[in-house]
């Protein structure tokens, strides 16, 4: 039996079946190299791919890389604070660590959606801060092989487009990868907080490639 890549994306697969959250196949054929799978986004672990979490907001799929997640959780409790961007629901107490909680719909110009049962929230490591992304759903553990991933247009870079590393065509829908790194930088966030256009502008530039 081959492992996986590395202990950390092992043990993070763990914890997402321990937490209900369905995994693709592909986890499961990256330790036994003879399967087959013909399904887009199913493949064998290579050098040559990367694993990502996917999720969705507004019915749109997004995918962040697995790496910089540190877990999935169900936030039940989080303490409003005064005076904070709209997209900031408030904090969090996570085993001792106080970790603000941003709701991705509304850093992303959205609409706010009322939690329910298939709201989550991403806990995900940016530098040395950690924070938690709330999110609609979340759906599966993918890997996209490199070649897959095609990067944002020229003519898209103009505004909040920096915070889209690429896109990847799984199955019958297009997926977002988004640069978390960019996206919730504090000069990022900053720009958010004083109300420039760059949430709508990332808005439209999703729009604009579904519709390649």
């Amino acid at each position: 039996m081959l492992p996986l890549p590395n202990r950390l994306k092992s043990a993070l697969a763990a914890k997402f079946q321990r937490r209900g959250l369905p995994v693709t196949p592909a986890l499961i054929m990256a330790e036994n190299p003879t399967s087959e799978s013909s399904k887009p986004g199913v493949l064998p672990e290579t050098k040559n791919t990367s694993q990502f979490v996917g999720f969705q907001i507004d019915s749109q799929h997004y995918a962040i890389r697995i790496e910089q997640i540190q877990e999935i959780v169900m936030i039940e409790q989080v303490t409003r604070t005064p005076q904070v961007a709209d997209y900031v629901e408030g904090v969090t107490n996570l085993r001792g660590a106080i970790i603000p909680i941003i709701n991705l719909r509304r850093l992303l110009g959205l609409s706010p959606k009322r939690a329910d049962a298939d709201t989550r929230t991403i806990v995900v490591n940016v530098g040395q801060r950690t924070m938690g992304c709330t999110v609609d759903a979340v759906s599966q553990v993918i890997r996209i092989p490199q070649e897959s991933i095609q990067p944002a247009p020229d003519t898209m870079r103009v505004g909040g487009s920096e915070d889209i590393a690429g896109f990847a065509k799984l199955d019958d829908h297009l997926v977002v990868l988004l640069n978390i790194d960019h996206l919730l930088s504090p000069e990022r966030l900053q720009r958010f907080d004083v109300g420039d256009s760059t949430a709508a502008s990332l808005t439209s530039s999703i729009e604009h490639a579904r519709q390649q």
